[in-house]
């Protein structure tokens, strides 16, 4: 019988997994394309929709898998004949054997009924349903939680690397082992620069000295005598707007508003016009403190430890003497609204240009100022803490979340309130997978980073010192930093990969008037407009994004106005309920459980819910503007660029990239999921695709931020179009021979990426 019933179950179901390969030949560029398709004999099922991001969710109805008809020749039908026999002959003589064996049994002996077929057993976590997800997840945090939590980790003092950032790394420490999460701590010996201890910074103008007790770390020493100069908010654009004027900025003193653009790119944009100092202040337009507030931050146009840039600072002594490119050679420092008054209301000069707020005069030589700076670099200790919730199928990849600890003062908006949503998920989360039996495929890393305000210290040491260990690993970052701040608008600032996870998770949370979700309250129309910002570099983020290749995410809650206070010591629980209307608990919940769905998306579904065909439409977009770009300078200036460098190289890597991305579409339509390995085979093309944008041609010590479409230096495709530009006007800084060296390196990065994106050796699209 066993023997009968297993030779029927070959007959039918045949022999799972078996695929093969043809090739597609039509794509909008006229080349030839490869798509893998696999086709199997089984009744197994694909997930459906139109997109790589639509693909993912395992509640979505089914589709079977692609067969192929059957020849109808005279050798198969008999084939069919005999097979159609064989099994009529074989279910007959079953019966009759059932049959015979029941009319010979004993009336009092009952007979026992088939076993049931053993399920076929994957190896895969059981799949909770995706709402009872979102409901677990809604009946564990509560605004009236957050009360409570925000009180246990305020603090007045706990600047990086002082005992109230370690007391307040303690008590993250002791919640995660609370929760029962396996835990550690990353311990970093880090070079920070802070304000004179003894001494002080100051400047003299007009006769009168200020003190501010402000200070921008990582500023140069010393002290500088030169004129005044205005230039707004310190903008590259504006810079040059005052180039233009025919002012000489060599030597002077620059004087900017602060705000629009982090303070260290204000200084870079000085030192590149050869300016001597700068001074920073908030003005009253955009700043609704009073004038003698100061400001705190730092200059460093980078992040991490810029004295150990690209390697992590666990201990000093074994690297040599080296510094942060990032690191300016001219003078910072802060003053307050009042100081600037003073010296704003005696320049003269030209008058400001069209547009500029505030005064009407830029300065003029004789406005003298003279500029001291004495901070002191220091050796501080860092802690960063970290706990873990293991997934049950893929427990070596893992998305990871974390949050600032460390603030100038008391920073309620900037850590204490990322702090507490840290903690919360992690309680949250890890109750569900203990009491509710939730289990998510993938793990979760939850992470506490100290020194923070010197520009993401703690979490760049962290990725420069595990990187290789991250690599293929780490699938995605999602950063609480400064997570509330207002409560009229919401932004988002993340990766191209996470759109389509963002959409899906603002359609899915509540808004604060619990009216409709956040996508009805903030992004209504176009909702990529109306919410996406850019990410920047003064972003805790943004060193994953550009610097480790690992999609990632920030967001936050906004007021009408910006929110004043970070940087500064009045960043405390009043402010913010001043800020929010004294909704900061139910705007804190609101951003947990926004974080929290994506969190808990990307460890639930089989496939990561990531959409590779965005990407492909910002390549197109740049290859475009480059196409015109060059078509213009060939027309004016034809001598400038030799006939074999040709946009078509970088149209044919644009081509591979698109035609890769649609057969990674086209595998997930016609893949069984419950195959583990298929699944993780898929998931591993799509990590590569974030990482394999950045450039393979510099050193990460010197260009750390080298993803092409997103970070910055001569290798971007940023740089790239500046270069053209500078061709069109004439610059002295135009270089055909660098541009052709820009322009390769860049075509080439592309193409690796979609030779990765397509898979298997054989599938890759060749073409340049």
């Amino acid at each position: 019988m066993d023997q009968a019933r297993s030779t029927i179950s070959k007959i039918f179901n045949g022999e799972p997994h078996s695929y093969t390969r043809f090739n597609l030949t039509q794509n909008m560029e006229g080349d030839s394309s490869q798509v893998e398709m696999k086709l199997s004999s089984d009744m197994d099922e694909e997930v459906g929709g139109n997109g790589v991001g639509d693909h993912l969710n395992h509640n979505s109805n089914r589709k079977p898998y692609v067969t192929q008809k059957l020849s109808r020749t005279p050798k198969n039908l008999c084939f069919m004949a005999a097979a159609t026999l064989l099994i009529f002959i074989i279910g007959y003589l079953i019966g009759y054997l059932v049959h015979r064996k029941k009319d010979m049994a004993p009336s009092a002996v009952s007979m026992l009924p088939f076993e049931d077929p053993v399920p076929h057993e994957t190896g895969a976590a059981p799949l909770m349903d995706w709402d009872d997800v979102k409901k677990l997840l809604a009946q564990k945090l509560s605004p009236n939680k957050f009360d409570s939590v925000f009180s246990e980790f305020s603090s007045s003092n706990h600047r990086a690397g002082s005992p109230g950032d370690e007391d307040l790394g303690n008590q993250v420490l002791s919640k995660f082992k609370e929760y029962g999460m396996n835990t550690w701590t990353d311990e970093h010996f880090v070079k920070v620069q802070d304000p004179p201890v003894s001494g002080f910074n100051k400047f003299v103008f007009n006769g009168v000295e200020e003190r501010p007790t402000g200070f921008l770390s990582y500023s140069a020493n010393g002290t500088v005598k030169g004129a005044v100069l205005y230039a707004h908010y310190g903008l590259e654009d504006e810079f040059i707007m005052l180039r233009d004027k025919g002012i000489n900025m060599s030597g002077r003193v620059i004087l900017v508003r602060a705000g629009r653009i982090p303070f260290a790119e204000k200084v870079a944009n000085a030192a590149k016009m050869s300016a001597s100092a700068v001074l920073i202040y908030p003005d009253p337009d955009d700043y609704s403190f009073g004038d003698t507030t100061q400001l705190f931050g730092h200059v460093h146009l980078g992040s991490g430890d810029p004295y150990t840039p690209g390697f992590p600072s666990f201990n000093h002594t074994q690297f040599p003497p080296v510094q942060s490119s990032g690191l300016p050679n001219i003078l910072a420092q802060t003053i307050t609204a009042r100081m600037a008054a003073n010296i704003l209301n005696k320049l003269g000069g030209q008058n400001v240009p069209q547009g500029w707020r505030g005064i009407n005069k830029l300065g003029e030589e004789s406005n003298v100022i003279t500029v001291e700076v004495n901070n002191v670099l220091t050796e501080k200790k860092i802690n960063n803490v970290f706990a873990v919730i293991k997934g049950f199928v893929d427990a070596d990849r893992y998305v990871v979340i974390g949050a600032q600890r460390d603030a100038w003062g008391p920073g309620f908006a900037t850590s204490t309130v990322g702090t507490s949503v840290l903690v919360e998920l992690a309680r949250s989360i890890s109750d569900m997978v203990k009491n509710d039996g939730f289990k998510p495929r993938r793990s979760i890393v939850f992470a506490s980073w100290s020194a923070g305000e010197y520009g993401s210290v703690g979490a760049t040491e962290w990725l420069e010192g595990y990187l290789s260990s991250l690599n293929m690993k780490a699938f995605s970052y999602i950063n609480l930093d400064g997570v509330v701040a207002g409560r009229n608008g919401f932004k988002v600032a993340a990766s191209p990969l996470m759109h389509s996870l963002i959409e899906s998770s603002l359609n899915e949370v509540n808004s604060p008037n619990k009216a409709g979700s956040l996508f009805s309250q903030f992004a209504r129309g176009n909702w990529e407009a109306n919410v996406l910002e850019p990410l920047k570099v003064d972003n805790a983020a943004y060193p994953f994004l550009a610097f480790s290749g690992i999609p990632s995410v920030s967001f936050r809650f906004t007021g009408s106005s910006e929110y004043s206070y970070f940087g500064t010591m009045l960043d405390t629980r009043e402010k913010l309920n001043a800020a929010t209307s004294n909704q900061v608990s139910q705007l804190a919940e609101i951003a947990t459980r926004f974080a929290g769905h994506m969190v808990l998306r990307l460890v639930h579904d089989h496939l990561l819910r990531m959409d590779v065909m965005k990407y492909d439409k910002i390549i197109r977009t740049h290859v475009g503007q480059i196409n015109g770009k060059v078509k213009d300078i060939r027309r004016l200036q034809p001598q400038l660029f030799p006939k074999a460098l040709t946009v078509q190289w970088l149209i044919l890597a644009s081509g591979s990239y698109s035609r890769a991305s649609r057969s990674l579409v086209l595998d997930i339509q016609n893949s069984n999921l419950d195959d583990i390995e298929m699944c993780r085979i898929i998931n591993d093309r799509i990590m590569g695709v974030e990482r394999n944008f950045l450039s393979p041609y510099v050193s990460p010590r010197e260009s750390p931020f080298r993803h092409i479409l997103l970070g910055s230096g001569p290798y971007t495709v940023k740089a790239l179009s500046n270069h053209l530009d500078s061709f069109r006007a004439e610059k002295p800084e135009a270089d055909a021979d660098l541009f052709h060296n820009q322009f390769a390196l860049a075509t080439w990065t592309i193409q690796g990426c979609a030779n990765s994106l397509a898979g298997d050796i054989w599938s890759l699209d060749n073409e340049i």
